[in-house]
């Protein structure tokens, strides 16, 4: 009784076997043809989309996905050619072909690189006031809140969160977050200021009256902190790739992402941001210019090129590859940009035009 039952069980583990070569070939059999597809492409333009079938098997018909919606289908292996969708957003997307045959059926994937429809524009600007800033703020994140500014500053040991006159430099009050942080970026939502620091996956909540903190939160995800922004209803989070997330402000939790694009280019790197009349400014960082971001594609719609504020500032002693551009704050009352840079001692008030 115990012989047969072990060589049940030796069988069984052999059929079983047997079973798992037999699929991980049926997922060998097929491939979405790599020919056939281009290195990115464009919302709305075409793809075309066939099946490589080197072993001749007999097709009954392919069913096509890209992001698991269902864009097509052909009778036996006929090439798919489809317009995608408009509303198919910059970055990588899955595809998928369901392949039926001989009666089975085998998944077989790619993907392809969807960019930026939009040529972007070079914006202008000019310099209505010049104000003085503190040389000893590594600004990260910069915003309004009424007619006060609110500055979250970093470094380990030095990080701040300060409320100041813009217009003297004079600090009202100042917080000072512990020494094993980094502080990042911060937006203000509902009399709330909220703040990122850079790679401890955590940020705190203040109650934007009295700089009080209220409570500490995990981030979604393990993601470096960048910038802050919001939409009034939503926060928006960098993490210095090309990604931007969405994030419910209730528990921060991811509502979705945005990957921005120029064109066909990726912009990493996005630092310090601000939401600007229903478009979301993003610092570059390193760059000494403002991508003007949609924040319903990713796409980027124009470029501020603000090298030439760096002239206008005392860098004597400054570390000019970390020294630079980031912080923007925009003032609805005025419409204008207050734009500064780590430990520059001037911020400058600018108006931006087309």
């Amino acid at each position: 009784m115990k012989k047969h039952n072990l060589l049940s069980l030796i069988l069984l583990a052999t059929a079983t076997i047997a079973c798992g070569d037999s699929e991980a070939d049926k997922k060998n059999l097929f491939l979405i043809d790599p020919t056939g597809l281009k290195a990115n492409y464009k919302p709305a333009e075409n793809i075309s989309l066939l099946v490589k079938n080197d072993q001749n098997k007999s097709i009954d018909s392919v069913v096509y996905y890209i992001s698991e919606k269902r864009i097509g289908a052909v009778k036996g292996n006929e090439k798919l050619n489809v317009a995608l969708s408009n509303e198919l957003l910059p970055g990588y997307h899955p595809v998928k072909a369901l392949v039926f045959y001989e009666g089975e059926n085998v998944e077989t994937d790619a993907r392809i690189e969807v960019i930026s429809s939009v040529k972007p524009k070079l914006l202008k600007y000019t310099i209505v006031n010049t104000y003085p800033h503190s040389e000893t703020s590594y600004t990260q994140g910069l915003e309004f809140y009424r007619d006060t500014l609110i500055e979250g500053t970093g470094q380990y040991g030095s990080s701040k969160l300060l409320k100041t006159d813009y217009k003297t430099g004079n600090i009202y009050k100042s917080v000072d977050v512990e020494g094993n942080f980094f502080g990042e970026g911060i937006t203000v939502l509902n009399n709330k200021i909220y703040q990122l620091t850079w790679r401890e996956n955590v940020g705190f909540i203040y109650d934007a009256n009295n700089l009080k903190r209220l409570e500490t939160f995990q981030y979604f995800k393990k993601i470096e902190g960048w910038g802050l922004c919001n939409d009034g209803t939503n926060i928006y989070q960098s993490d210095g790739s090309e990604k931007i997330w969405v994030l419910n402000p209730i528990n921060m939790k991811q509502v979705s992402h945005l990957n921005v694009y120029s064109e066909a280019n990726k912009i990493t790197a996005v630092n310090e941001l601000e939401w600007v009349e229903g478009k979301i400014y993003g610092n570059v960082y390193q760059k000494d210019a403002v991508a003007v971001i949609d924040p319903k594609t990713g796409m980027v719609e124009g470029i501020l090129d603000l090298r030439d504020l760096k002239t206008k500032v005392n860098m004597i002693g400054h570390d000019p590859a970390n020294d630079v551009l980031n912080g923007l704050a925009y003032n609805p009352k005025t419409k204008t940009l207050f734009v500064t840079g780590k430990k520059w001692n001037k911020m400058f008030e600018i108006k931006v035009t087309e």
